[in-house]
């Protein structure tokens, strides 16, 4: 986990890339619960996203589970490499393992720092 990192109660994590973009991923705490990552549908680039709405899938070895948009906006970016090898998302979630960028307004005050998420985690 990083400190400069923000944190959604569905499990996704949000780092502020530059002025109004921000990058999207999926907690270590998330990708060890599902098992090894074999699938994950994204949204495309220019797609509208909404925080606390679904914006793709992930399917592991045990279950496949809806990704939720933790931030509104728009997808700027996709990460081609976590389509095309998807367990990224459980060696790297924090690093190679991002799923998208976005173009946002505003970050959801309901967004939690490192030390509330690992509260709300261990709860």
């Amino acid at each position: 986990m990083s400190a400069e990192l923000l944190y959604s109660k569905d499990h996704e994590w949000v780092r502020v890339d530059s002025e109004g973009v921000a990058v999207v991923g999926v907690t270590d705490f998330a990708a060890e619960q599902l098992g090894d990552v074999v699938y994950v549908d994204l949204p495309e680039v220019d797609d509208e996203i909404s925080a606390g709405t679904e914006m793709g899938e992930i399917e592991s070895t045990k279950s496949v589970s809806d990704l939720f948009s933790p931030i509104s906006g728009t997808v700027t970016e996709v990460n081609q490499a976590v389509v095309d090898a998807p367990e990224l998302v459980n060696s790297s979630p924090f690093e190679e393992g991002w799923l998208v960028k976005v173009s946002y307004q505003a970050l959801p005050e309901d967004l939690m720092n490192a030390a509330d998420y690992t509260a709300f985690t261990q709860s």
